[in-house]
């Protein structure tokens, strides 16, 4: 079965940046898009940013022009460069990928807290 496995969540101070990884533990056939979820306590599930196959970029309107997604096209994985953060991007981020063969596929979750 294959995992996205995340890295780089933490604390950081508001105006900072942090990095989250996604890689998964194999190949995924018929991939179609990867990307980024968001979940604040007490909110649904929001989409964040992607980065589809035929290489559309997408970004929620309150993250445009601060987060960079980028993925590395050789193996499934996925990077959410995020950069002058802000206390309401606390949440806990899911990357994601979505594959024609099996479906939708989800990282285990990293918690990114915005806090003086």
């Amino acid at each position: 079965q294959v995992q996205l496995v995340e890295s780089g969540g933490g604390l950081v101070q508001p105006g900072g940046s942090l990095r989250l990884s996604c890689t998964a533990s194999r190949s995924i056939p018929e991939i179609y898009v990867m990307g980024w979820y968001r979940q604040a306590p007490g909110t649904a599930r929001e989409p964040v940013a992607s980065f589809a196959a035929d290489g559309t970029i997408s970004y929620a309107d309150n993250v445009k022009g601060r987060f960079t997604i980028s993925r590395d096209s050789a193996e499934p994985a996925v990077a959410l460069q995020m950069n002058s953060l802000k206390p309401e991007d606390t949440a806990v981020y899911y990357c994601y990928a979505g594959s024609h063969a099996r479906g939708r596929i989800w990282g285990q979750g990293s918690q990114v807290t915005v806090s003086s």
